[in-house]
């Protein structure tokens, strides 16, 4: 994910709406569109931050597209914004949100964000689990003194406690955001019932 603009690509068959998006969008992002399934895996590439993508589309179905970002493993985030009201086939789609037309400029404005936050959440997580596993097999492999007197070790532990602190303080906004709350208050107490 980019650290600076997030890119975002607006995936739409209708040009007035995907403009419209593209303009509430633009002061806040880097935006492209596409018109049907094809421009947009002809624009899609590891650039792109997040893709809005509309599902019933004619040629290549929103659905298609979604199938092939996620087999070709980019790492943009996808939230579908369609008119289709959801059913429990979404259970198997790999998109991050999805939102039912008719959307605000607020509402995308806030699926962007959260869309990024999760991602840098997920980074964050990534890198401290990476490091926690360096940190477990020295730990294994070194004596206490050893790992006292190594500058490597000590710039390790330095960083897992940034990033603790930065995993924390993510999280801790993305509970800020209500439905985010609901869920993981609900994820809480299922662990804690199946402990």
């Amino acid at each position: 994910m980019s650290t600076d603009t997030p890119s975002v690509l607006i995936v739409e068959d209708e040009p007035d709406l995907a403009n419209l998006y593209a303009a509430w969008l633009e002061d806040d992002c880097d935006v492209e569109t596409a018109y049907d399934g094809n421009e947009a895996l002809d624009a899609i590439d590891g650039a792109i931050d997040v893709v809005l993508l509309d599902r019933r589309m004619p040629g290549l179905s929103g659905d298609t597209v979604l199938e092939t970002i996620r087999e070709q493993s980019l790492e943009c985030r996808v939230a579908m914004v369609t008119a289709v009201e959801p059913d429990f086939d979404i259970v198997e789609l790999g998109f991050d949100d999805y939102l039912v037309k008719p959307v605000s400029r607020d509402e995308l404005v806030d699926i962007i964000d959260q869309l990024l936050l999760r991602a840098t959440h997920d980074e964050q997580l990534q890198e401290f689990f990476a490091l926690a596993s360096k940190k477990a097999l020295l730990d294994d492999q070194k004596t206490e003194s050893e790992r006292q007197s190594s500058q490597e070790y000590a710039e390790l532990e330095d960083r897992m406690a940034v990033l603790r602190v930065q995993v924390n303080d993510t999280m801790q906004e993305l509970l800020e955001q209500n439905s985010y709350r609901e869920l993981c208050q609900d994820i809480t107490r299922e662990s804690v019932f199946q402990e």
